[in-house]
Order: C-alpha cells, then structure tokens, then sequence
C-alpha cells in the first residue's frame, strides 16, 4: 500500500470527502500522528484511507477551515492541478 504525505494545499476532493466522512466533527488530538520526515521536521498529520493508498494529511488551522467548510455536493473550485482552491482572506498565515 503507498504511504502519501499531503498538505491541505494539495488535497483533491475525494480525500477531503474522506477527511470529513471520518471526522465529521472535526479531529482530536488522538486522532493525530507525529512523525519526523526525511528532512528531520516533525509532521503532525492525520490518516484516511483508499484501497490502495494511505494520505497522512498535513494538519493546519488552514486545514480545519477547509474541512469545515467543504460540501461534497458543491462543484468546489480546481486549480490546473485538481487540487481545491481555498479563499485565504479569513485565514490568519502560519509562520
């Protein structure tokens, strides 16, 4: 099984469908996995599952904001990529 590290940045809709089916009411801090990535910073992600693929999905505030404010039934806005645009003008910038 491949093993993906996400930030929200990234996500495409069918993971944040996913992050909000599992955390419908949002994530705790059990629910958060600490790791240290190949360049020795420590990542706080949290896992979803498909078939053949695990995300660890960066956690932010930027990351709850999208998960709050996601409709699975609203064509969200795409970059050329496939990813979900978020509007950032009420999110504060993390240092």
């Amino acid at each position: 099984m491949k093993r993906v590290i996400v930030d929200y940045k990234k996500l495409t809709p069918e993971v944040l469908n996913l992050l909000t089916q599992k955390f419908p009411d949002g994530y705790g801090d059990k629910d958060i996995i600490v790791f240290d990535n190949h360049k020795n910073e420590t990542i706080e992600a949290v896992e979803v599952k498909t078939e053949d693929t695990i995300y660890l999905v960066k956690v932010s505030s930027k990351l709850h904001y999208t998960m709050t404010n996601f409709d699975s039934n609203v064509d969200m806005e795409l970059n050329d990529a496939g990813h979900i645009v978020v509007n950032d003008l009420n999110i504060e910038k993390e240092e």
